[in-house]
């Protein structure tokens, strides 16, 4: 049974592999024996490798490719599957989101949101995805094998509940909205994961969708925390390592006969 888990000498892509949850990921398939290819924006030296990924650094690679730039991604892509072969895993990690402490702007009404910071997010957790996907994807079909694992968000499938932030309005005197951006890229996401699931199915390269609920960073506030735990069944935010179990499900042949599926991992916020 083990070995249906097993990603031992898979090649790995983690896009956004040097954000919290992408070193999780990062780690736990160099861990488990694979070679692990980050799509960063920024590029890092190998001291830095070796202070993110300590151990892991013969396992470890880091690309210069911005997941909005098909030109980077396909020269990454090119370098990596001339060193490395092709990739097995594509964890389509990176995304932003706006900022808890940003504008007023960024987190005002519906009615004023500044479309530059919709096309920006959607640039990133949407189209990104898709030219990840594109790229990548291709590679894995003229292979005819693959794992490509989306991930979303419960917020792709509900929409934010505004009054977790209606502490905010009391107490700093300005409302605050969770802007409709996010929710609607992850949102994206389960059809775009279906697409591409349907469209490859015949090449044997599967495409699934993680949706993750919170995860604890220490970066909210202790408002809103307690407002959101008490819309979590069970209670509490994942810890970092909880999502690396089902990515290494969905990487591995345990998962062999599921495609264009929606993992939801949210200790229950969306059964609510």
């Amino acid at each position: 049974m083990s070995d249906l888990f097993s990603v031992e000498g898979r090649v790995a892509i983690v896009t956004g592999g040097l954000g919290q949850l992408g070193q999780e990921f990062v780690k736990s398939l160099a861990d488990a024996g694979a070679r692990v290819a980050v799509y960063s924006r920024r590029a890092v030296s190998d001291a830095d490798i070796s202070r993110l990924f300590p151990g892991r650094e013969d396992k470890v690679r880091v690309f210069v490719a911005s997941v909005t730039d098909k030109a980077a991604l396909k020269a990454a892509t090119d370098e990596l599957c001339a060193s490395w072969g092709v990739p097995h895993i594509l964890v389509n990690n990176a995304g932003i989101d706006s900022k808890p402490d940003g504008s007023a702007e960024q987190n005002g009404p519906f009615e004023d949101y500044p479309q530059k910071y919709w096309d920006e997010i959607i640039d990133v957790n949407l189209t990104g995805v898709m030219l990840c996907c594109q790229v990548v994807g291709a590679r894995m079909a003229a292979e005819g094998r693959g794992s490509i694992i989306n991930v979303g968000s419960m917020y792709g499938m509900v929409s934010p509940n505004q009054a977790l932030y209606a502490y905010r309005e009391e107490r700093d005197g300005v409302p605050f909205y969770k802007a409709v951006s996010y929710a609607a890229s992850k949102s994206g996401l389960v059809n775009l994961t279906r697409y591409v699931a349907t469209y490859w199915a015949k090449k044997n390269v599967r495409c699934n969708l993680v949706s993750f609920g919170g995860v604890k960073t220490g970066s909210f506030d202790k408002e809103f925390i307690d407002n959101f735990l008490e819309r979590v069944p069970m209670g509490r935010q994942a810890e970092k390592g909880e999502y690396n179990g089902v990515i290494r499900f969905l990487a591995s042949d345990a998962s062999s006969y599921m495609t264009g599926s929606n993992v939801v991992v949210d200790g229950g916020f969306t059964a609510w």
